[in-house]
């Protein structure tokens, strides 16, 4: 069926062109002959196709254009005619016996623009003659068509400012008067096109109407071209004119596309000195009409407009451009209690973009659309609809974007608040953004105030939001979340201690809110930054009692202490102990034993409970032992008691090679450079004999297990050691008993049941050309190690 009424429209429209063509061959051929009855008359039969109603307005086009390319011409003629003396009075007489009134009309135009040329008669009086002949024509598509000609061949002919048609009967009102009626009665004409027509057809004719819009709006755009029409003109006519036109013919297609185009068509300077007639007809319009898309737009170019130059602000605040939009908006969201959130929040990000363009200086006029927003959004439940969370994020972000300062956006009260609508997902992705924003535009927050305001906004990272599970996010999406939050803790800072401490103290109380999950990642940075405080305060000491006591660093190491407890929910003991060693180390900075003493028993204490992994506890006694042997402060009860633990613990270890390197590693804790009474050379041969008896005991289990002997590598290693303590002066270290161990080596390498180990081999070769060439340097140690043989 549709496909017959297409084709059959086809046949139509080829029937309609043929006609047309056959009477313009005739009229061009009296045009010839210069015989103007015959040329009015083919002219008028070719006009006759165009009484067609059988034609879609897309179809009906085509032949229109055919039409007006012919009518061009018998334009032309006439323009000539005159020229020779041709009387137009005559013609424009004559051209009204046309038999239809359709031709008859088309010709009226086609001789009334030559008859306006001549200018045997005011241009106003011939304009408005035929503008109100052509009500003779009702039809909605031959109307609108007829008034389109009618508008085409008169706009260069309007008696404006500057015009050759101007002159003292012709004034720029009548130019004005003229193309308003025509476009009050080409509007009433196309608003009439829905009711053309049965009811099941309403989308088709909507389609139809939608396509012949811009020959209505063009008559705005021929208003806009008008020189004479100036501010004052525009305000008290013009716009007055083309809003009640708007208003009245209560039509959803019509009144969107014409408020557009009003905004569109005249220049930015007339919409803000008219700003509050326009906005007081938005809310006139009907609730159907896509208001918030023509009141974003307004605000863009205004906005866009306040951009373009410094000089144009003033004429924003003489006008009182934001209140005006502000309530406007807050009357179009009233009047249209329908409208969908993503409807409302749209005309808020543009209110908000207007603002931080027109007035970026006035932070209570950004807080003020923030809060009209969650005035919009109360009494809702979280956003589940996507384009209006990207709005939401658009609103939120356009702060960022603009101060490049999260600082200014903490000012904002009703910040957070709009956070609060977004579903868990985006809030989470908004706070990624504005720790982003922090990082680029390196950011410092400075006082805890500041801080609790931040964390109030980033919540969605801090913790699980409404009893959401942390497990339904990607591993790998967590771990970047939280590795910002972790960058973020480093960027709030204060010189003053006080103000510091009281900022450590907030995002503590936060991030221990985050569950066993987010710690490992947010208590390091934490502990880091405190420690940074205690080595500013280094030095300072006194009891802590009370809150209100200054910054002490015994003071921190309580909140430390506390604060690394709180891993145990976790658990992350190898984390929890690394954390611990730290803050001994820094306490041994500060001079505070007891403090030291206690952060090593807690890490000792993790170690011999918590940590079961092997690898884990290789690592672990090896942070121990380094930490320890960078300890000065202990005295010898506290320092012997630490090495002791330390030592056994290594001679615990579950395999031989790591027990061995864990011990002679411990000889360092009885050998420190830089104390003269921590040097005890007796005991760090102990250690070392020790390893290698341990080492020995390695071989033999690789004998018994495997058929062959183990690696020499554990051996190598001892030997340096050795070294290490023999060039340092360690009088329990003889030359004999490293000869004795260069011997072992070789033996051991050269045994039948050795295990090839290139890595080993040269590991020894590298070490015998040291002492050769310890040997070769000659001087005091050359001396020392000149009874070695290699």
């Amino acid at each position: 069926m549709i496909s017959d009424g297409i084709e059959d429209e086809e046949k139509w429209l080829a029937e309609g062109i043929a006609g047309l063509q056959h009477n313009a061959f005739y009229m061009h051929r009296a045009l010839d002959s210069n015989n103007h009855r015959d040329s009015l008359k083919y002219s008028a039969q070719m006009l006759s196709e165009l009484r067609t109603s059988r034609l879609s307005p897309h179809k009906y086009y085509e032949l229109y254009m055919r039409a007006f390319d012919e009518l061009r011409k018998l334009e032309m003629f006439f323009n000539e005619e005159t020229k020779r003396g041709c009387s137009i009075i005559d013609l424009y007489e004559l051209v009204q016996h046309a038999g239809n009134i359709l031709p008859r009309l088309y010709l009226l135009c086609t001789v009334g623009s030559v008859y306006i040329k001549s200018k045997e008669a005011p241009a106003k009086d011939i304009l408005k003659d035929l503008v109100e002949m052509c009500k003779g024509i009702q039809h909605p598509v031959r109307g609108l068509f007829l008034r389109s000609y009618l508008s085409q061949v008169s706009r260069d002919k309007l008696p404006d400012i500057g015009s050759e048609y101007e002159g003292d009967a012709d004034t720029v009102m009548d130019a004005v008067e003229f193309v308003l009626q025509n476009f009050t009665e080409m509007n009433k004409l196309w608003v009439r096109m829905q009711h053309q027509g049965p009811v099941r057809e309403k989308e088709k004719r909507e389609k139809e109407r939608s396509e012949l819009r811009d020959l209505v709006g063009k008559n705005l755009h021929v208003l806009s071209q008008i020189e004479g029409v100036d501010l004052d003109m525009y305000k008290d006519t013009v716009l007055p004119r083309v809003l009640e036109q708007v208003v009245n013919c209560k039509d959803e297609l019509a009144q969107y596309y014409l408020m557009d185009c009003i905004i569109q068509v005249f220049p930015d300077e007339y919409h803000l000195q008219t700003l509050e007639t326009l906005l007081g007809a938005c809310p006139q319009l009907q609730s159907t009409v896509d208001i918030k898309t023509v009141l974003s737009q307004l605000m863009d170019r205004l906005s866009n407009y306040a951009a373009s130059s410094a000089e144009v602000l003033p004429e924003f605040l003489q006008v009182e451009a934001f209140t005006k939009l502000s309530n406007a908006i807050g009357k179009v969201i009233e009047a249209q209690v329908d409208m969908p959130a993503v409807g409302a929040i749209t005309l808020y990000v543009s209110l908000l973009t207007f603002t931080l363009r027109v007035h970026p200086d006035r932070l209570d006029y950004v807080d003020q659309v923030l809060g009209a927003c969650v005035k919009k959004l109360s009494g809702k439940a979280r956003l589940e609809d996507g384009k209006a969370t990207k709005q939401i994020v658009a609103l939120l972000s356009a702060p960022l974007e603009k101060y490049n300062d999260i600082v200014t956006a903490l000012e904002l009260s009703n910040y957070p608040r709009v956070m609060d609508y977004l579903d868990n997902a985006t809030n989470k992705v908004m706070a990624v953004v504005i720790i982003q924003s922090i990082m680029k535009n390196n950011t410092y927050i400075s006082t805890s105030d500041k801080v609790e305001a931040l964390f109030e906004l980033i919540k969605g990272l801090i913790k699980d939001l409404d009893g959401s599970p942390v497990d339904e996010l990607d591993e790998e999406d967590f771990k970047e979340e939280q590795n910002s939050v972790a960058r973020l803790i480093h960027m709030l800072y204060n010189d003053d201690p006080e103000e510091m401490l009281k900022i450590i103290c907030t995002v503590r109380k936060h991030i221990l809110t985050g569950g066993p999950k987010r710690l490992p990642f947010t208590v390091p940075p934490l502990i880091f930054s405190a420690l940074k405080l205690v080595r500013q305060l280094q030095g300072q000491d006194g009891d802590v009692v009370g809150e209100d006591v200054p910054a002490t660093p015994k003071k921190i190491f309580q909140l430390l202490h506390q604060t690394i407890e709180a891993l145990s929910s976790v658990p992350a003991p190898e984390l929890a102990l690394r954390l611990y060693l730290q803050c001994a180390e820094a306490a041994n900075d500060c001079d505070l034993e007891p403090v030291a003493y206690e952060f090593f028993t807690q890490a000792f204490i993790l170690y011999e409970e918590e940590i079961a992994d092997s690898k884990a506890q290789v690592t672990a006694i090896h942070l121990i032992i380094g930490t320890l042997q960078r300890m000065n402060i202990f005295g010898v009860e506290n320092r012997d008691t630490l090495t002791h633990k330390a030592t056994g613990y290594s001679a615990k270890l579950l395999k031989k090679p790591d027990q061995c390197r864990a011990v002679y590693a411990c000889s360092h804790l009885f050998w420190v450079d830089d104390q003269d009474g921590m040097k005890d050379g007796e005991r760090v041969i102990l250690c070392l004999k020790r390893a290698l008896r341990i080492a020995n005991a390695a071989q033999q289990m690789a004998n018994v297990t495997r058929g062959s002997n183990g690696p020499v590598t554990l051996f190598v290693e001892i030997l340096n050691k050795y070294l290490y303590f023999f060039e340092k002066g360690n009088p329990q270290i003889y030359s004999a008993a490293i000869q004795d161990l260069v011997e072992l080596i070789k033996t051991e390498m050269q045994g039948d049941m050795a295990t090839p180990d290139p890595s080993a081999n040269a590991f020894f070769a590298s070490s015998l050309r040291y002492i050769q060439f310890q040997k070769q340097k000659g001087g005091i140690m050359g001396e020392k190690y000149e009874s070695i043989k290699v």
